[in-house]
């Protein structure tokens, strides 16, 4: 385990290094070479400022699984999130970091049926709970959940919290904890409120800051097309056959996509390779130098595959499937727009996902557009394009004097024959590119049907206490977002708090219209399902 010599170094156990090492880390991040020896040793608390994207979830999750005992009946640690899909996602890192020590992970959200939360609770051998606050206080006061023996209390992303309007909710969570609880918490700001936390419900704390560089340049254009699962293959070649000089990795999700991607790329006559888990060292290295000196042109991988590539001059990254979670997609398409060259970055989605890109979108605090996938005529337009431009060159420096020779015995024996020149051009470009111009080579790509415009519910927090009536919400939501009227429905205005129905796209403009608001201008604003219920 050469390449984790630095993780070695901290002392970790023997199954989380196996463990990192089948996730395909080499070496920590900033967060990690920083956190996870002052969480292993001592016990004093924790504030870390860093940004999505820096490795954290393995930071704070390595530590506690290395102290937590698996023998013990006591819930150990409780991971607070802002959103079920952080709660999932956090869930799924420790699993996957955890080894072979036989420690029980629970995702505790709302969305999901209680009742079958509280059974897993009742059986109990719970050592790590990630939730989010409304689902966590909802088994606090009905008495299933209790946390007097508690070792660590973990905030993630503590300014989304703030921000969805948790902090109330996460302070009366504190005051259920035991008092020996080590508290840890991570945000991306520092704002006043988070850092009252800090001082109430600390101890001497430590903080750390990581200066995190910004992955998702200007250079980099991000767009993301709306496809069906079945058509995704076609929606790439076509994407591939558009670009003039594309150098880039496909993203998949899966070893399987991977080589079936790869293969199915080579049958249609591109030049690509896959790394994945699965091949060995050898043929990694073998693939990655083909790569990096240009000789290979499309590399097909997996997120834990492609760890390690450095590469800075990538024309292209395409998620051929969606990344997990927000810090994947930062990994990811950062790798383009780099050296001061342009880069693209796409992402395909199909209907089902469309929640959990613009959730990916918020988070990284990016913009990602949506385009159209190439029409066939345009690919084979841009094809005639670059032929041309190819001829030309090839005029330009010089044609050799076989070709030269074979062509004038061409034009020769073609008037002998009474051929025209354009059937003796045509058909030498047959020759040449068989049925590559053709629009039978490409398969119709279907419309999908797309749910961004299904409707949404969002929860604001002003009311009748305000003085506010359903007009004055309207009137309020339409100045600041330029959204007509008539796209919000079934406004319902409560004592402390409103609804309104709109599409999910509205939804959107909306939450980030608001979120920038400081001081008394902040309107909390927020989709009604991820209340933490």
């Amino acid at each position: 385990m050469e390449k984790l010599e630095k993780f070695a170094a901290m002392g970790l156990s023997e199954n989380i290094l196996k463990a990192l090492e089948a996730k395909g880390f080499e070496e920590p991040s900033q967060i990690q070479e920083q956190t996870i020896p002052l969480l292993l040793n001592g016990d004093s608390d924790l504030v870390g400022q860093a940004q999505t994207g820096t490795g954290k979830t393995a930071a704070f999750g390595i530590p506690i699984i290395e102290r937590l005992d698996e023998k013990s009946k006591q819930i150990g640690a409780l991971i607070l999130t802002p959103t079920r899909e952080l709660a999932l996602q956090v869930a799924d890192e420790i699993n996957s970091l955890k080894g072979d020590k036989k420690l029980k992970v629970l995702p505790v959200y709302g969305g999901q049926g209680i009742e079958l939360q509280i059974k897993h609770l009742k059986k109990g051998g719970i050592h790590i709970i990630v939730g989010t606050p409304g689902r966590i206080i909802d088994h606090l006061e009905r008495g299933t959940l209790k946390l007097d023996n508690l070792k660590f209390m973990i905030l993630d992303e503590a300014d989304e919290m703030l921000n969805m309007g948790f902090i109330e909710d996460v302070e009366k969570i504190l005051s259920q904890t035991s008092e020996n609880r080590r508290v840890l918490l991570f945000s991306a700001t520092m704002p006043q409120e988070i850092m009252r936390i800090a001082k109430n419900y600390m101890k001497d704390h430590k903080v750390i800051k990581i200066q995190k560089k910004a992955v998702t340049t200007d250079l980099t254009e991000q767009i993301y097309f709306e496809v069906s699962e079945r058509d995704k293959f076609e929606a790439l070649c076509r994407i591939l056959d558009l670009e003039v000089d594309f150098y880039g990795i496909i993203f998949c999700r899966t070893k399987h996509d991977v080589d079936t991607t790869t293969t199915r790329l080579i049958d249609r006559g591109y030049d690509a390779e896959a790394i994945h888990g699965d091949i060995t060292q050898m043929q990694r290295e073998k693939v990655l130098t083909r790569f990096k000196n240009k000789k290979l042109t499309i590399l097909v991988a997996t997120d834990v595959a492609a760890r390690g590539i450095d590469v800075n001059n990538l024309t292209h990254v395409i998620n051929y499937s969606l990344p997990q979670d927000p810090e994947a997609y930062v990994h990811r398409i950062g790798r383009t727009g780099r050296a001061g060259r342009e880069g693209t970055a796409i992402t395909f989605v199909t209907p089902d996902e469309y929640r959990k890109l613009m959730f990916i979108k918020r988070v990284a605090k990016t913009d990602i557009k949506k385009q159209q996938v190439p029409e066939i005529n345009e690919v084979i337009e841009a094809k005639k394009d670059r032929i041309r431009n190819q001829i030309s060159d090839i005029m330009e420096k010089g044609i050799s004097k076989g070709c030269r020779e074979f062509a004038r015995d061409l034009l020769l024996s073609g008037e002998d024959q009474g051929q025209n020149l354009e059937d003796l051009i045509a058909s030498v470009l047959q020759f040449a590119l068989d049925d590559e111009l053709e629009e039978k080579s490409y398969a119709q790509i279907r419309q999908v049907k797309s749910k961004k415009n299904e409707k949404t519910r969002l929860f604001i927090g002003l009311g009748k206490k305000e003085k506010i009536n359903p007009k004055k919400l309207v009137d309020l939501i339409c100045s600041e977002t330029r959204i007509p009227s008539k796209a919000i429905n079934d406004v319902a205005v409560f004592d402390k708090f409103s609804f309104m129905t709109v599409s999910a796209d509205d939804a959107n403009t909306i939450i980030d219209a608001f979120r920038r608001k400081k001081g008394k201008n902040h309107i909390h604003i927020e989709r009604a399902k991820e209340l933490g219920k």
